[in-house]
């Protein structure tokens, strides 16, 4: 396990957090523990890990309650998890055909094995879902299937595409470790902007780069977009060093030497509504969004576009 990956663990037993956290040098893997179910979903919605790993006996819930509340966010359902047993005899009291763990062990745990079970369970949810590696959000493929299976089954939606306006003039002055932070706090906007329509039936994806996607019920369209962009504007410009973010622009010089001026990067939003079965294919959606997108950057500020024509 390289490249610095970065593990929760939610467990009250100091036995199995040390037992854990010797598999690996900190370097290979960065371990943030909590004590108590409740005070790890917080900050797994705000910076989700590569992988968690819950205790089933936590002072606060049971193990498999603080699962089926993490899985029922549907931007959450590709994480991996695995579950701590006490003992083997807890197994048969779980439904694992409802519960969505990744792999589970048992308690005294085996260093050998628990290190090779959880490798395989995090390659396991990177070759079955293409996640983005940055945000965490699904990728292209999972945005694809979602969405041809919501228009397979006739179901009524919006469909928002959202792209970020003068990123590539931030990322040409301030370097791709800045553009990643911008593009990690505009996933973290959208996540928490359309986790607020509780009840809904919702979807956010990270197509790449700058380019978002969510799924909303067609009557939350509206309020949706404005929460995404009105959330995204109040935050963006403190990613600007003072004196760019004072003059509300960054000055730069192009290719040939001109200087060029570029605005605060805003967020254009195009939505693709499905009613009645209207749509056939995603790609009639994406299609759509594409020039829906066209007039949305026409607005020099944060804007949203409609497709009239599929919402009467």
């Amino acid at each position: 396990m390289k490249d610095g990956k970065h593990f929760f663990l939610v467990t009250a037993d100091p036995k199995l957090e040390g037992s854990l956290r010797a598999l690996w040098p900190e370097d290979d893997v960065k371990w943030t523990c909590f004590g108590r179910g409740t005070s790890a979903l917080e900050f797994l919605f705000s910076e989700p890990p590569d992988l968690l790993v819950v205790d089933e006996q936590l002072p606060d819930l049971a193990g498999a309650d603080l699962v089926r509340l993490i899985k029922g966010e549907n931007v959450y359902r590709q994480l991996p998890v695995v579950l701590c047993l006490a003992d083997e005899d807890v197994a048969e009291t779980l439904d694992f055909s409802t519960l969505e763990i990744d792999d589970f062990l048992v308690k005294p745990i085996s260093p050998a094995t628990a290190k090779a079970r959880l490798v395989l369970a995090y390659h396991r949810s990177t070759r079955e879902l293409d996640a983005s590696p940055l945000t965490k959000l699904p990728g292209n493929t999972s945005i694809i299937h979602k969405i041809q299976d919501l228009i397979d089954r006739q179901e009524d939606f919006a469909l928002a595409y959202i792209d970020l306006d003068h990123f590539k003039s931030f990322n040409d002055k301030y370097g791709f470790s800045r553009g990643d932070e911008v593009l990690l706090m505009t996933a973290r906007v959208i996540v928490n902007s359309i986790r607020g329509f509780m009840g809904a039936s919702t979807f956010v994806g990270h197509v790449g780069g700058d380019d978002f996607v969510f799924i909303v019920p067609p009557d939350k369209a509206e309020s949706a977009c404005q929460q995404v962009i009105d959330n995204f504007d109040s935050i963006v410009p403190h990613f600007y060093d003072q004196e760019d973010r004072a003059r509300g622009a960054i000055h730069s010089l192009d290719r040939r030497g001109n200087e060029q001026v570029f605005p605060i990067m805003a967020i254009s939003i195009a939505v693709v509504f499905n009613r009645g079965g209207r749509l056939k294919h995603f790609g009639e959606a994406s299609q759509i969004a594409m020039n829906l997108k066209k007039e949305a950057k026409k607005n020099p500020g944060s804007c949203y576009v409609m497709d009239k024509r599929s919402n009467a």
